[in-house]
């Protein structure tokens, strides 16, 4: 029997992402965000999260989709490598249980183009879920580094 992984899918446009429940901490509705000036357009800013300051990137700009405000936007924030990021989306509200054997590595995938911070595609019945490193995402220096 194949080994199943847990993942916290998420909606940014028509797509679905997901990333592991062990890195995520929780689901947000969205907080007032403190731009940070010369970050990049996908960068929305920081958090206050209980005194802890969070870089909060959206996931929509990131990804080329349209970033609109709606009741149903939420914010993932999730821990890797000690950093918390908070990602903005369109909606999150569903745990998967993803068999490994129906996940493509990103060479199977992309080819020989730069997969950037997408680690797989994973097959489910009805739909793809683009599986996403927080690692790989933190370290494009696309974020502003956190505050203590």
């Amino acid at each position: 029997m194949a080994k199943e992984l847990q993942i916290v899918g998420f909606r940014v446009g028509q797509e679905t992402f997901g990333v592991p429940i062990a890195s995520v901490q929780e689901i947000l509705r969205p907080l007032p965000v403190t731009p940070v000036p010369g970050a990049p357009p996908h960068v929305e800013g920081v958090i206050n999260l209980r005194g802890r300051i969070v870089s909060v990137v959206d996931l929509r700009k990131r990804c080329g989709a349209p970033a609109e405000s709606h009741r149903r936007n939420r914010i993932v924030v999730a821990e890797t490598e000690g950093r918390r990021i908070g990602l903005m989306v369109d909606s999150a509200s569903e745990v998967l249980r993803i068999a490994e054997n129906t996940i493509e590595p990103p060479a199977s995938v992309f080819g020989e183009a730069e997969p950037g911070f997408v680690t797989g595609v994973a097959k489910l019945a009805n739909r793809l879920v683009i599986l996403v490193d927080l690692a790989k995402l933190l370290a494009s220096g696309s974020t502003p580094p956190e505050a203590q």
